[in-house]
């Protein structure tokens, strides 16, 4: 089904005892400095929501790693282009943007900018798709503090066949990180989005994020997830991501009159203050279409001073006139 209407996302998943992104230098979690907030990329989002998708749904994703043959070298996105150019045995450049779009479901949601090689006319495999699917930087809730973490390794270097090699890895004792992005339905046009596709990249971002399974990343777990989906075109109300507060267990705003943020180790630390979200929502509910929300069990929110988990979030929000009648659970398969 097309993609008609608009709509804002804000994503919340915690990490404990990983990096959720390194830098490139020295793998440290990526910092603002300033803030001592921790910092993870839309990349970083992107690459989990494609992992996902190729590995667990069976989709065909653009950009991910491939080789040549059964060598080690990496195909380049050119070479790739040109592959599926003579595949399919596309004639122009108008089917093979077709093509391209209904094959791969990375370039409907996120777009891309890609060029072959071999042009039989110049600008023939030259494509500039605008995403209609854009997150913000991820930004954790509360102030963190990087740990350098050192060991041993039983097998020796070769430098050092006597004995294993010291290791290092930097962590982040504790993290919940906020995401925010917006589906923009006029992109979606361009690249043939469909409502289907974003049931995808909900699914992805909820399971991808919980199935990251490397070393640096294991243990991540979505905590909540919540899609307004607006009526008017060309409207959004912006910001969602910022109208969430972070509490600790006394009631009190953290790394304000509450609890330091870096001392925080776990989700049973915090209370997630939902309340001027729902304010906002309550107040723009005549040009609201659809609340859809996943939530994770351990989370406490806290919606005027009322504390729900869960289910009871739903009861809860199922009570206000203005939203009841459009909050719905998402259909996603945990």
């Amino acid at each position: 089904m097309e993609l008609k209407n608009r709509s804002e996302v804000v994503f919340l998943y915690d990490v404990r005892d990983a990096n959720p992104n390194g830098d490139p230098d020295e793998n440290k979690p990526r910092m603002d400095e300033e803030t001592e907030i921790n910092i993870v990329t839309d990349v970083r989002l992107k690459r989990t929501i494609r992992d996902y998708l190729l590995n667990y749904k069976e989709k065909d994703v653009w950009i991910r790693e491939e080789f040549e043959g059964k060598g080690t070298e990496r195909k380049t996105r050119e070479e790739k282009l040109d592959e599926v150019w003579e595949k399919f045995e596309i004639k122009n450049r108008e089917e093979g943007s077709r093509k391209l779009l209904e094959q791969y479901i990375d370039l409907r949601l996120f777009g891309a900018t890609i060029a072959g090689k071999k042009e039989k006319v110049k600008g023939e495999k030259v494509f500039t798709w605008v995403g209609p699917v854009q997150f913000n930087f991820g930004r954790s809730l509360h102030k963190v503090e990087p740990v350098l973490v050192k060991g041993t390794s039983v097998l020796p270097t070769e430098e050092k066949k006597a004995g294993g090699a010291f290791t290092e890895a930097w962590i982040l004792p504790y993290s919940l990180i906020s995401f925010y992005g917006v589906i923009n339905e006029n992109a979606a046009k361009t690249t043939k989005l469909r409502e289907e596709d974003v049931n995808e990249l909900l699914d992805g971002i909820w399971n991808g994020t919980k199935n990251l399974i490397t070393r640096s990343k294991f243990g991540q777990v979505p905590r909540f997830l919540i899609r307004v989906v607006y009526n008017e075109g060309n409207y959004h109300i912006g910001d969602l991501d910022k109208k969430i507060k972070l509490l600790d267990i006394e009631g009190k705003e953290v790394d304000k009159d509450g609890k330091d943020g870096k001392a925080l180790r776990s989700i049973q630390d915090v209370k997630l203050d939902v309340t001027e979200l729902i304010d906002v929502l309550k107040r723009k509910s005549k040009k609201i279409k659809e609340i859809q929300i996943e939530t994770n069990d351990d989370v406490v929110f806290v919606v005027e001073d009322v504390e729900a988990k869960g289910k009871t979030l739903m009861d809860a929000l199922g009570k206000i006139s203005e939203l009841k009648e459009k909050v719905k659970m998402l259909n996603i398969e945990k």
